[in-house]
């Protein structure tokens, strides 16, 4: 397993499967089945480390933890006209700035 590992887990039931999943956000591809959540995370991080050797021995790159990396607060999201005009006059409405309407909504708080 690696030593200090950083990276992102999530563990989840499967009615599918019938078993608890292990997913690593940085590693969507891979997953691991358990009977319990703490067997579904510790494969989920057991088949990361495994999978992080093999990328380091062919010099490929690994993948930087979610945690580790720096994020500016800024990103584009394209939406219809529509939609735009809607949130305009509701940020006029409530007497604030689109931006702090939309990031309220994103982070599920009130203005």
């Amino acid at each position: 397993m690696l030593k200090h590992d950083r990276y992102t887990y999530r563990v989840t039931w499967s009615p599918e499967d019938k078993e608890y999943v292990g997913l690593c956000a940085e590693f969507p591809s891979l997953s691991w089945l358990a009977e319990t959540p703490e067997e579904a995370l510790r494969g989920i991080r057991e088949v990361v480390a495994q999978v992080v050797a093999d990328l380091k021995a062919n010099g490929e790159p690994v993948p930087e933890p979610l945690a580790l990396r720096q994020y500016s607060g800024r990103f584009v999201v394209r939406i219809p006209p529509e939609v735009h005009r809607e949130l305009a006059i509701e940020a006029a409405e409530e007497g604030v700035s689109l931006n702090r309407l939309v990031s309220a909504r994103l982070s599920g708080r009130k203005n």
